[in-house]
């Protein structure tokens, strides 16, 4: 019995582990124990700009019925999509999140990697990734996987390099503050086109997106101005 409560406790490790060889926080359950309380307290205001403008950006496709979320985490924005009529299903690298997602989401959930996606072509309509994007090491694989099991579209929600916040971050992760986004890329609206223009070579699509995360005094919260905390990005497939 010792020999396999030891077993069970290295399936779900307390210490850092590694991903694409490097140590992310997504395997950290001192990290991912306490995902949920930032959306409910500081972050609150933002989730709500969040999902203002991904929701406009979907309803760009009305084919969009059903969807698949990969890096789901605990399944923040997984449980959301039902709120604009949209059935949802959740993917993730993380046995920590996704033990969390298991008990506050009812949907379908995979444990899986996002550049090797255990779907068949064009399961989904749509493939989203939110606030998970920055993480990945061969981005291009990541959007030709979800072009791949995608009908209509790949949808992406994604921290703004064009933001004071990023600086701030960095400076943080100097100090050794901010273990978040260490091994985060951070892009811009016109950086993630470049990416998915090399990725989807010889599709035809269309690229619709917004940014928000503006500060709270500011005369607007969203705008299609390059410049934000946050941007959604829509890639409409047109073949």
């Amino acid at each position: 019995m010792e020999l396999i409560r030891q077993n069970v406790q290295e399936l779900i490790p307390q210490r850092k582990a590694n991903w694409q060889g490097r140590p992310e926080w997504f395997f950290n359950r001192e990290h991912t124990d306490t995902y949920e309380q930032w959306y409910e307290g500081r972050y609150k205001r933002a989730e709500i700009w969040q999902k203002k403008i991904i929701a406009e950006l979907v309803a760009k496709e009305p084919r969009i019925k059903e969807l698949l979320e990969f890096g789901c985490g605990t399944g923040r924005f997984t449980r959301w999509w039902k709120d604009i009529g949209i059935e949802a299903s959740g993917g993730d690298i993380s046995p920590l999140m996704l033990s969390q997602a298991k008990e506050l989401f009812s949907g379908d959930l995979a444990m899986a990697d996002s550049h090797f996606m255990p779907f068949k072509d064009k399961t989904f309509d749509a493939v989203a990734f939110i606030t998970t994007f920055e993480y990945y090491r061969d981005p291009v694989r990541v959007i030709q996987e979800a072009s791949r099991v995608s009908r209509h579209g790949i949808v992406m929600g994604m921290m703004n390099r064009n933001s004071p916040k990023f600086f701030r971050r960095r400076i943080q992760q100097a100090f050794g503050k901010n273990p978040f986004y260490v091994t985060a890329h951070f892009y811009t609206p016109q950086n993630l086109i470049q990416v998915i223009d090399k990725a989807l070579v010889g599709r035809n699509y269309t690229i619709h997106w917004s940014c928000t995360g503006l500060p709270k005094w500011f005369p607007v919260q969203q705008w299609s101005i390059p410049v934000g905390d946050f941007f959604g990005l829509f890639v409409q497939f047109e073949d």
